[in-house]
């Protein structure tokens, strides 16, 4: 710890040095070059995750957007650590938030790959079979890291989208969460609080509850008055906004009515582009609120669920929400931590959602059974130049459809199987990270030997998942 506190003084005494000589803009640092100082146990400090709905990685200022106004989340990157490979656990929004809450792989859990469907709907055999006996979602048996902070003495809060189990055996409060106010499903009317299958989706504590305004504002007021409460011990806010999922509704945009069920405003990609925009513009005004209030003793991150739709700009990647191109799994993140992260750095280390989980574990140093390892790293770690040499994993079917994904220093394999028909893709993503020339045919013992990988991490997280076809029951 004294190692550390010397290192970090000393990094400020250069960084300062440093910043005389630089007229304008960013320095840019690997992750080698930082060091970090982290809280002592009589000070822990407040944990703050906040997560974007859609959001592409190139879709604020900070991330190279000229038409949008962002300036919290870009002063924010700006004060802190910016993330320039950090991933989602999954294409899309269910797995994620499974992965950051459980901090492990989706693929153990069953049913969870694939975004739950508006109206609880099952998206693929094994989540089917889960729906059918009403058991699609987290499962309260499973560990999470509300429930962990919780028995470590923190305060803990939700606010936002929940989106892992519309039965109210799933709901928030049961898995830890000392405080809730959030929807159930994966998209709401932003004024309504409808969905366009299930009806109404604004709960507290695992009971509909009333409320007027926009939702984006709504959870900041929740958040905020949290954050203002007074706490006697330290807390754990998860923030995760629905914006800017659909239906596309603009602060402005508030109807007398409920947003019809075949408006076009509901489908994602179709996004005009100015409310679009006005969408994003207002999440990074609510999430200016949240750092407002927060005091120095407190870790916020911010990042996005997966990659954007057509409506996004995800920049310079290939792909969209869905896919386990660049463009459907690479996300922006920004870490801030005033005093503790070292001003205007940028990472380029990979990183993945569930690496939060082990990092706010590890800070407030909560731990988790011995038979519930946690699979990611922890970024405090990566920031002092401690580089893990892992392999990372993507899967993420629908219907017949599978998006495989796997990424062993700068290779990356993906397979996109639709039906009987395969279509495999090899990268080398330090000299191409569009991912324009496949070279699949010019290395095919790399690729042989990433199959090798994803094929056993495939067969290994979901031997004794829930709902797969030989299960004595849905649940075990």
């Amino acid at each position: 710890m004294l190692q550390n506190r010397i290192r970090f003084w000393i990094f400020c005494i250069v960084l300062s040095i440093t910043t005389q000589l630089i007229l304008h803009g960013h320095t840019r640092l690997t992750a080698a070059d930082t060091t970090t100082d982290i809280a002592p146990t009589s000070d822990r400090p407040n944990l703050v995750f906040v997560l974007a709905d859609d959001l592409g990685y190139g879709d604020l200022g900070c991330y190279g957007r000229k038409d949008i106004q962002t300036p919290r989340l870009d002063q924010m990157a700006a004060d802190g650590v910016r993330f320039t490979a950090h991933y989602a656990n999954g294409a899309e929004c269910s797995p994620t938030r499974a992965a950051f809450l459980t901090g492990r792989y989706q693929q153990w859990i069953g049913g969870l790959e694939c975004a739950i469907g508006t109206g609880n709907v099952g998206r693929y055999d094994d989540a089917i079979r889960l729906r059918d006996t009403h058991d699609l979602g987290l499962p309260v048996s499973i560990p999470t890291l509300p429930a962990q902070l919780k028995s470590a003495g923190y305060e803990t809060a939700i606010f936002g989208k929940w989106h892992l189990g519309y039965e109210p055996k799933f709901a928030p409060h049961l898995h830890g969460f000392d405080h809730t106010y959030y929807c159930i499903g994966g998209e709401m009317d932003y004024f309504h609080y409808t969905d366009n299958v299930a009806g109404y989706n604004l709960f507290r504590d695992g009971k509909p509850i009333r409320d007027e305004g926009y939702f984006t504002d709504l959870i900041t007021d929740e958040a905020v008055k949290f954050i203002n409460g007074g706490h006697e011990r330290p807390y754990f806010l998860y923030l995760p906004y629905t914006c800017p999922h659909s239906p596309f509704q603009g602060p402005d945009d508030r109807q007398t009515h409920p947003l019809p069920l075949d408006s076009p405003l509901w489908k994602q990609g179709s996004a005009p582009p100015d409310v679009y925009l006005a969408m994003i513009q207002r999440m990074d005004q609510q999430i200016g609120r949240v750092l407002d209030s927060v005091d120095a003793n407190t870790l916020v991150i911010f990042a996005s669920d997966n990659g954007g739709t057509k409506s996004a700009r995800n920049d310079p990647y290939r792909g969209i929400k869905g896919s386990t191109f660049e463009g459907g799994i690479r996300v922006p993140a920004i870490a801030y931590w005033p005093g503790k992260l070292p001003a205007g750095t940028v990472c380029d280390v990979p990183t993945l959602t569930f690496d939060w989980t082990r990092t706010f574990s590890d800070l407030a140093q909560a731990d988790f059974p011995e038979s519930h390892q946690l699979e990611g790293v922890n970024v405090m770690d990566i920031l002092d130049g401690k580089h893990p040499d892992r392999v990372l994993y993507w899967r993420k079917p629908r219907g017949e459809s599978i998006w495989k994904g796997v990424r062993d220093g700068d290779w990356k394999y993906v397979v996109d199987r639709r039906g009987d028909r395969e279509k495999t893709y090899l990268f080398q993503l330090a000299d191409d990270e569009s991912e324009s020339q496949n070279l699949i045919d010019q290395y095919p013992d790399t690729a042989k030997r990433l199959r090798a990988l994803y094929d056993s991490w495939e067969s290994t997280t979901r031997r004794n998942r829930r709902g797969r076809p030989d299960a004595k029951t849905a649940t075990e």
